[in-house]
């Protein structure tokens, strides 16, 4: 009898403790509510001006091209305005494109030789190179305006895209400086061992390694160049060359000073598309690109 009464008492323990491990503890339910809340709220926050501009770009106005119900003529006028929207949008994926090019072979060759190499005034160079973000570039635009027009570059989208990349590279270079030195340096010794030179090395190995600072560096110089507004106003004068900010702010302005609020809402919702695809499609390896500092092998 006594050994049958403990096999029970030990069974009715176990089966509560298995089912005290699959109940869900109120408790923790009750501290996390305050967190989900205010996470709710401040994300409410943050999206309700987007999603007032979608909607309202859609909806009928008066003073708008779309006063009688709701439809698509906003983006009616916004893609005859002038040139033509998709000759802006162009302009705006030139600039972007050849800006995210180079600033990521550009920081990805600067970064692994902070990182890896040691030569005199390597913390100097560095602290320069940082020292270019506290400049606000639109003081040194017109310095700049001057060079390229000497270059012949004036008034071109590669022009713009040469000015956005040499702000985007202290920033960039520091990104990827933190992520090769979280990168364990018997890596780079395992890839000499097989045969590889430096390049092949950092080519074929190391570019893997890095690939979450490579996606952050990239999708911050799309951003900054596809959203950019300064640097195309004092360095492109042509219409058919100006981006889609510069195109939607003067889409704005109409005689008598009325503006198209309709028109500018559906430019505001057509710039904002690229940038919230990109971040919800990267947005994981953009975490990593940041955290690829806080620990090391």
């Amino acid at each position: 009898m006594a050994p049958t009464a403990t096999a029970t008492t030990t069974r009715v323990i176990t089966t509560g403790s298995a089912a005290r491990r699959t109940t869900p503890s109120w408790s923790r339910v009750l501290r996390a509510l305050p967190f989900v809340i205010l996470t709710a709220a401040l994300a409410a926050v943050f999206l309700y001006p987007i999603l007032w501009a979608v909607v309202s770009s859609f909806a009928p106005r008066a003073g708008t091209s779309q006063t009688d119900g709701w439809g698509v003529g906003n983006y009616v006028t916004l893609a005859e305005f002038q040139a033509g929207i998709w000759v802006y949008l162009w302009n705006s994926f030139v600039v972007s494109g050849v800006t995210v090019i180079l600033t990521l072979l550009i920081s990805f060759l600067g970064g692994y030789a902070f990182a890896r190499f040691r030569f005199p005034g390597k913390n100097a160079l560095f602290l320069t190179t940082l020292a270019v973000l506290m400049v606000p570039y639109a003081t040194i635009l017109i310095p700049l305006y001057v060079i390229l027009n000497a270059l012949g570059l004036g008034n071109t989208t590669i022009g713009v895209a040469l000015v956005l990349t040499m702000f985007q590279l202290p920033f960039s270079t520091f990104m990827m400086r933190i992520s090769f030195e979280s990168i364990p340096r018997e890596l780079d010794e395992a890839a000499l061992v097989d045969g590889c030179t430096r390049f092949s090395a950092l080519w074929r190995v190391l570019i893997h390694a890095t690939k979450p600072g490579l996606i952050t560096v990239g999708l911050f110089a799309f951003l900054t160049a596809w959203n950019d507004f300064i640097a195309p106003l004092i360095l492109i004068s042509d219409t058919d060359r100006m981006t889609l900010p510069l195109a939607v702010a003067n889409l704005r302005g109409q005689t008598m000073g009325v503006i198209d609020y309709g028109a500018t809402l559906a430019g505001v919702t057509v710039l904002a598309l690229p940038c919230v695809l990109l971040f919800l499609l990267l947005q994981r390896h953009y975490v990593q690109g940041f955290m690829s500092g806080a620990f090391k092998g």
